[in-house]
């Protein structure tokens, strides 16, 4: 380690903004900077962002965060990269420019192509085999596909070797080092459709499958690693020593052992179970996926992803504006949770595990004269608890072991009441730690262990402190009411557009 080495840089590039998070020798946060970027919805189901303004806000947040903080840049040890997984940048090799806006993970544009694709029970089973995952459009590789045949000329210039293909990290990565580093690593690409997750490799049936050529993706390699060194003016000369996945990160920041969960309540909310060196498959609509790669092993996890949390509060907020601030919501959910029977089922775009169903829409069911305000707000912030319970007894029927624990974390675990109807309904202890950024914390801790500012992983583990521990307090039987009208719901969501 550098003598001058007191802190680690964490960027962490998510779905609705960019963060920039400094963090010392104790994993304590010295600053933050942070900005909203542009969400682009040119048809319904179409989501996309600008991959420049990605990039130009990383840049900004950084330089806020080191002048909050008033470093000398020589302090900061390395860098981590975290990000949103399976949105999708290609690139002017040459120029650098974006050939298309990113296509982002909530897109929906290629469910028409997924659907055909179903119809073949052999490569809906070689897909799953190979890659952990299920045929759908939330993963990279067909998106990558539809720019490839929808972009004029850009096939043509793929298989010349012309343009570039990456996630957020590799765009962040290949711009940082002034295009010298091309890399990602092995928990994003396993979110592709197009790696091999036990053989840790490109697959050369999936490439032939989307028709897309290998030479433009970029190389694969462990989350801590040397991923070359910022050539940008502002904060040049700084490694970049880690590059993982949002959800993957989190699991790594919460310390997470074998047979622990860890929830991220976010834009969307992501579960995550630490399986270890074992490839655990799902027969209940879980993913298989890389959960980490270091020092030359890497190790897998059971996930469940729920596309819409945080969402689905924004959506009170600000379409419906029945709340004036996310503060209101304890408010309105009281010690006992009581939506005179009402359920929202908030299925925007569809729903992911374990269902797995595009074409599901969402819902209100129950609605009676006597229902107000304040039980849309109760049964639209419940539906982020009842959708987790379906996924965490999906984790239980595939892992045939005890949970041991779940933590939490994310801009929607902050809201006290929610959390404590969470524990409620899963019957479980939720354990929240007091460190407000773990997905930028397991970034920072991957590039720290690289740099040397941490020993080993026995020193994170002691790091970590808690704030709270959400014990079940719920009456069993309302508990039980209230999940049946729950799965009811859900039924009807399922079939609405069949």
């Amino acid at each position: 380690m550098e003598k001058n080495t007191k802190y680690i840089l964490a960027l962490d590039s998510g779905t609705t903004s960019t963060r920039a998070v400094i963090l010392d020798k104790n994993a304590k946060i010295v600053s933050i900077g942070q900005n909203e970027f542009t969400q682009y919805f040119p048809k319904p189901g179409w989501v996309e962002h600008d991959a420049n303004e990605i990039y130009a806000n990383q840049i900004a947040v950084v330089i806020q965060a080191i002048q909050k903080a008033h470093l000398n840049i020589s302090h900061i040890g390395a860098i981590g990269i975290t990000n949103q997984r399976e949105t999708i940048v290609i690139w002017d090799k040459k120029t650098g420019m974006p050939v298309h806006n990113a296509i982002v993970w909530q897109d929906k544009r290629t469910s028409d192509y997924c659907e055909s694709l179903q119809k073949d029970t052999k490569t809906v089973e070689m897909i799953k085999e190979k890659t952990g995952l299920v045929l759908d459009p939330y993963f990279s590789g067909t998106k990558i596909k539809w720019l490839l045949d929808n972009v004029k000329g850009l096939r043509d210039r793929a298989n010349k070797g012309e343009i570039l293909a990456g996630t957020i990290d590799t765009w962040l990565t290949w711009k940082l080092t002034n295009g010298k580093s091309f890399f990602t690593d092995y928990t994003n690409a396993s979110r592709t459709l197009l790696f091999n997750i036990i053989d840790l490799k490109w697959d050369q049936e999936l490439l032939k499958l989307f028709n897309i050529p290998e030479k433009i993706l970029p190389e694969v390699k462990n989350s801590s690693d040397d991923f070359g060194v910022t050539e940008i003016d502002a904060f040049k000369g700084i490694p970049i020593y880690s590059l993982i996945g949002d959800q993957q990160s989190s699991l790594f920041g919460h310390r997470s052992k074998i047979g622990e969960l860890k929830g991220t309540y976010g834009t969307g909310a992501f579960l995550m179970l630490n399986t270890g060196e074992k490839v655990v498959r799902s027969k209940n609509g879980l993913l298989t996926t890389i959960a980490l790669g270091l020092n030359g092993k890497v190790t897998y996890a059971l996930e469940g992803s729920i596309y819409i949390a945080g969402n689905a509060l924004k959506w009170i907020k600000d379409e419906l504006h029945l709340i004036q601030e996310y503060g209101q919501i304890d408010y309105y959910l009281k010690d006992d949770y009581d939506a005179k029977g009402v359920t929202v089922v908030p299925y925007f775009v569809g729903v992911g595990s374990p269902y797995w169903n595009t074409r599901a829409r969402g819902l209100i069911t129950g609605l009676t004269r006597g229902v107000n305000r304040g039980d849309i707000i109760r049964a639209t912030a419940a539906s982020i608890a009842f959708q987790t319970y379906d996924i965490y007894k999906a984790f239980q029927e595939d892992y045939q072991k005890k949970i041991i624990k779940m933590s939490i974390d994310g801009g929607v675990s902050k809201t006290e009441k929610l959390m404590q109807l969470q524990a409620d309904i899963l019957d479980s202890r939720l354990y929240n730690p007091e460190s407000t950024e773990i997905t930028a914390l397991g970034a920072a801790f991957l590039a720290g262990l690289k740099v040397g500012i941490w020993k080993n992983q026995q020193e994170l583990d002691r790091l970590l402190k808690y704030k709270k521990v959400y014990k079940p307090m719920g009456d069993p039987s309302h508990r039980s009411e209230i999940i049946k009208n729950w799965k009811e719901s859900v039924k009807l969501a399922l079939e609405w557009n069949k």
